[in-house]
Formats: C-alpha cells, structure tokens, sequence
C-alpha cells in the first residue's frame, strides 16, 4: 500500500475523497459549535474566506458574526497584517484577447474583440496560478462596449469601468472572492450635459468615515477657445450609495488613459498643465477621507517631451508611488523607472534603472506595475508575454502567461468586504435564503 502511496498513485477514488472531505469539514463544524460563543470569533477571524462564506449557513448566530461590519474590517486587518504562510498575497490578471487595440484621441479601443479571462495569481517567485476568476455573467448583458477595464483594486475590491470605446457610465465595485458586485448610480458629468471629455476614477478607502469611495475626475473637452481645460471632480460614496456635489479642480488635464495608484490614504493620477509655452507634468492626490486634493511633483530631471508614455503605480511596499517613463521615438528609445522614496517629498525621487531595447528585434516591454518583493511586470511587445524583471541583476523571468492585447495587473488580498450589503447582487447559489443547522 505504501509503495502505491509513494509512486504517487491514489489510494481513494474522487467520490470517496468528497465523501472523506464532507466529512473532515462536518467534524470541524461539530467541534466549533461545541466551543464556548464568545471565542468563537477568535477563532473565525483567522480562517479563509471560503471556510468563512461555509460557515455562514452553520447557525444564525454564525451567520450574523461573519456578515457583522466590524468583523469584515478586523478579518480583513488581520489578512493584511498577517505574514502567514496560509494568508497568500495575490495579484489579479486581467488579459483582453483581440485582433488588435487603437488610441485615438488616447482612448483605448477594442477591434475583433475575443475573450477576457480573470484570474488570481500568487505573487511569489514564480507566480503561480491562485484559481480563475468566475466573472458575472449579468455585468456582461450590461456592457455598451466589448469588455470592462479594471481600474484599480482595494481591499478586496475591484473597480471595473465600461469604457474601453464609447462614453459609457457604467461602474461596477465586486469582490470576486464573495461573488457580490455592486453596480454605481449614472455620475452627474456626461456626454449629454457636458459633451466631450476626458475621464480618470479610481477606487479608495476612507478610515476615518470607515467607507470605500469612487473618485471621477472629467477633464472637458468641447470648448476650443479656451486654453486652459476645466477639470470636474466629483465622489460616490459606498456609504451612501450616491454621488456628492460636482467640484471644479484648479486647472489642469487628466487624461482618462492614464492609472490610478492608491496609496496612504490617497488616490493619485498623472495630470499636466500648460506653463507659458510648454506643459508640465504632475501628479494629482485625492485624499480620500476628507475629499481634498493635493499635488506631486515629478523628478526635476524628468524629460518632458510630447513622445513619452508615462504610467504611475504603487510602489512595491505599496507605501509610495513609482513611475514608469516610456520613450519610443526616431530619436531615442528607452524605459526609465523611477520610485519616490519617501512619500510627498519631491527630492526622494530615484530614478532605478534604464532599460533599453531588448532581444534580437530590438523591442522595448511596455512596464504595467511594481510587485511585492521589488520586481517590475512588463509585457513583451512581440508576443505578449509577462516578464518580472529583477530590478537589482537587471534579469528577466518569463511568468509564462499571455497578457493579450489589453492587460492589467493589480494588487490584490481577499475579503468579505460587500457580504454583508444587502443591496450588492449575490451571484452565488448561497443567498439569502438558507436553512440553518440549529
């Protein structure tokens, strides 16, 4: 018997192995309820999420705890605290397979659109798959255009937005790990009220007013005879369920095809404002919990030229923002990281590496975040592949995964966050309706 166990052959057919599972699971069950009430959130707060979403059908007093506001935010702490081997940090994939993408006017446009698989990786060395991501099958009867775009990840949390194409307003708050989304009201800045525009949102948290928030920034674009765009801001709260007044920033532009990076506290997009003669760069900082704004300046010796494509992320300590600095032109071609060491103070700025084109066809990755442990993910031009490049060797590592024409990648920990909304569409088989074990 033990011969066959060590040759990797399996002593237990797949019905006996669920009969065997069912049966671990009941046992466990049975031992927690015997235990004394007032540990049993002790106990519950270090168990994943999947043990979590089961044990809400074991009685209604477990049910009540796991949906209890004040345990979703204490499991979800202790997850981003916890250096736990059984607590895996993710990064969530989001690959758009097509016959080929375009930019005009620096929006992205899907042509031949495909497939758009979600999945969770580990973000470890290898970064092996986690599991696939079911997707909604609703949210895909509401698209305008071919696919939603990911615009950024929070506790859980994913931001997708219908506009990869035409205007949409369609914003979505899901958390694939409890399979609940939440579809946002129609925002007050539109095509219909204010004609054409530029549209930049992110999503954050407010510690203070303990709620997740969508900031929209709108860059209007249909008055020639000024010089000088105007740029709406405007916030949706999940505490509400609304969208607050609409603001005018101080002047600049926010071009919708640049990201979003939350960090301490803050949202933070790329924007750039005319200065004489010429433009500048700089970056804009939400606050989200009072709902001020702010700005970043970039390096001093950043070059400011019209064939740059910039982008701006978390830094892998996800404690301040970097900076990627692409440049392909007749002239010059080149990809320069930069991160700021110390968050807001302009001088921390350190420009990391330089990286030139690669392989035989002289080709220049197209950089898409920072991770965990100080590596870039890059996406190759020719093929489409993710590459981690190790900052410090300058080596590259092929993950083995096709980034297809369009992708994303975002930090990601699971959560219960939206469990406990009654409000968000549950898309699973684990409603509402249950019958508790008493």
């Amino acid at each position: 018997m033990w011969e066959d166990y060590y040759e990797g052959k399996s002593l237990l057919t797949p019905a006996s192995a669920s009969k065997l599972c069912l049966s671990i699971s009941d046992v466990i069950t049975n031992w927690l309820k015997s235990l004394p009430q007032e540990i049993i959130p002790n106990i519950l707060i270090r168990l994943p999420i999947k043990s979590l979403i089961k044990f809400t059908s074991v009685s209604k007093s477990w049910n009540s705890t796991i949906k209890n506001p004040t345990f979703i935010r204490t499991h979800l702490t202790h997850t981003l605290n916890s250096n736990d081997q059984n607590t895996p940090h993710l990064l969530l994939l989001h690959a758009v397979h097509s016959e080929g993408t375009s930019k005009p006017f620096g929006r992205v446009h899907i042509s031949g659109f495909q497939e758009d698989p979600y999945s969770l990786h580990y973000d470890s060395n290898d970064v092996t798959e986690y599991c696939k991501v079911e997707f909604p099958i609703a949210l895909k009867e509401e698209l305008v255009n071919p696919c939603f775009r990911v615009v950024g990840t929070c506790d859980g949390l994913v931001l997708l937005a219908d506009d990869l194409g035409r205007y949409c307003y369609t914003f979505v708050i899901w958390n694939p790990s409890v399979r609940k989304y939440l579809t946002l009201p129609k925002p007050s800045v539109r095509f219909s009220t204010h004609g054409g525009y530029d549209a930049s949102v992110g999503l954050g948290y407010d510690a203070v007013g303990k709620s997740y928030k969508v900031a929209r920034l709108t860059t209007l674009l249909d008055h020639p005879d000024d010089e000088h765009p105007t740029t709406l801001a405007q916030v949706y709260s999940l505490a509400t369920g609304s969208w607050g007044l609409v603001r005018v920033l101080p002047r600049c532009v926010v071009p919708g095809s640049w990201v979003q990076a939350f960090v301490n506290g803050a949202l933070h997009w790329l924007a750039l404002r005319w200065m004489g003669d010429h433009f500048v760069y700089f970056v804009v900082a939400f606050d989200v919990g009072s709902e001020s704004y702010g700005e970043v300046m970039l390096p001093k010796r950043f070059k400011t030229e019209k064939s740059v494509e910039l982008r701006l992320c978390a830094s892998g300590d996800m404690k301040s923002i970097a900076l990627f600095v692409r440049c392909k032109s007749e002239s010059d071609c080149f990809l320069d990281i930069w991160v700021m060491k110390e968050y807001c103070i302009e001088k921390s700025w350190t420009k990391l590496m330089i990286l030139t084109p690669q392989g035989p066809k002289r080709s220049l990755p197209e950089p898409l975040c920072f991770r965990r442990i100080g590596e870039v993910v890059l996406v190759l031009e020719d093929d489409r592949e993710l590459v981690s490049l190790d900052i410090g060797s300058k080596q590259f590592k092929s993950l083995g995964i096709s980034g297809g024409q369009f992708c994303s990648v975002d930090f990601f920990e699971e959560s219960l966050v939206l469990l406990d909304r009654k409000d968000a569409v549950d898309t699973t088989n684990h409603g509402e309706s249950k019958v508790y074990k008493q």
